[in-house]
């Protein structure tokens, strides 16, 4: 069982949301001053990062799995004022200064900072990520699983290629790639409940609990490609941890997405381009390479449109749930305009 921070339940129904933990120790004021990871030379990354030291190991705790083997991206503390390079111990990370993030069961680091939150348990709820993981398992996001993958394949990424996926949810396609394409794949996500799905079901990638509204916990130039999937928008981050030649893909809901469903339940169906308003909102940081849209139909039961409501919080109202449950089928548009940005200057 992984050590219980304090604020902690020692519940697994109640998901934590785990604050650093100072582990005994100088004080702050004792310690030399310490470098953020993207100075450190790389004699010192080698001698930072060289494992676990020794005395480390607990042998009263269950630990849970390594993060990534030998990543090429490095973690960074998330305590306010710190920013220092976090190094895998046993079960744990550890940055320089002593603050440490336990390796959960499944396999995620919660990075997140109380101020860093607006709710005790944020993002998706439990009840929007089962939801989410029953409507990919039913394969009705196969088509545009594909052809993310397909818009991937045409970047010639190297294997091995750093890719984030900002808002990664239940992390079902940032996973399929990763299997694919042979990359290291990092997500992150402000919910627990998303974040330990993902780890369970794809161990390979490493999963970590982070406001990316706030900050990506990364050094600068970390990531060859960065995603945000109907996610989150933070050019300036997104801009400081892409390389210089990296690219940037950004999928937003068609104006017609979901038409169907939005009339039935809500009487009507506005359609709304969101492309104009998101390029202007990166034109500071990144240029537009390409636009294009996936669009397909399918017909779903009415257990899967349930799912649909839970997973887009369009089902929150009993009335509207009603008129779903109402229904036997229906056939309903999925579409989603993908973006490619490069660099401003490359």
């Amino acid at each position: 069982m992984s050590r219980i921070s304090k604020g902690e339940s020692s519940t697994r129904s109640s998901i934590p949301i785990n604050a650093a933990r100072h582990d005994a120790g100088p004080r702050d004021d004792e310690r030399p001053p310490l470098r953020r990871a993207q100075s450190l030379s790389p004699a010192e990354r080698g001698r930072f990062f060289s494992g676990r030291r020794e005395g480390e190991i607990d042998s009263t705790r269950t630990y849970g799995p390594p993060v990534l083997t030998s990543p090429r991206v490095d973690l960074l503390c998330t305590v306010r004022g710190c920013g220092d390079p976090l190094q895998q111990l046993a079960g744990s990370l550890e940055c320089p200064r002593g603050h440490s993030f336990d390796v959960s069961r499944s396999g995620y680091v919660n990075l997140l900072q109380p101020q860093d939150r607006r709710s005790k348990n944020p993002g998706d709820s439990q009840e929007a990520v089962l939801a989410r993981r029953r409507f990919v398992d039913g394969g009705y996001d196969r088509e545009f699983q594909s052809e993310i993958i397909r818009d991937i394949e045409s970047l010639s990424l190297k294997e091995g290629s750093a890719i984030l996926d900002a808002g990664c949810g239940e992390g079902t396609l940032l996973g399929t790639i990763q299997k694919r394409l042979s990359l290291e794949a990092h997500g992150v996500d402000i919910a627990v409940p998303a974040i330990d799905a993902a780890a369970r079901r794809y161990p390979d990638v490493q999963w970590i609990v982070a406001n990316a509204d706030r900050g990506l916990p990364y050094p600068s130039g970390s990531f060859d490609l960065v995603m945000s999937i109907t996610s989150r928008r933070n050019p300036a981050e997104f801009a400081r941890t892409l390389t210089p030649t990296g690219t940037l893909l950004v999928v937003l809901p068609g104006d017609d997405d979901l038409h169907e469903v939005r009339e039935a339940v809500q009487g009507a169906a506005v359609t709304r381009s969101r492309v104009s308003s998101t390029v202007v909102a990166y034109e500071s940081h990144f240029e537009l390479e390409n636009v294009r849209t996936i669009r397909h139909t399918r017909t779903l039961p009415r257990n899967t449109i349930l799912d649909l409501l839970a997973m887009t919080y369009r089902g929150a109202r009993g009335k509207e749930r009603a008129r779903v449950e109402a229904l036997s089928e229906m056939e309903v548009t999925m579409t989603r305009d993908v973006l490619r940005f490069r660099m401003l200057g490359r």
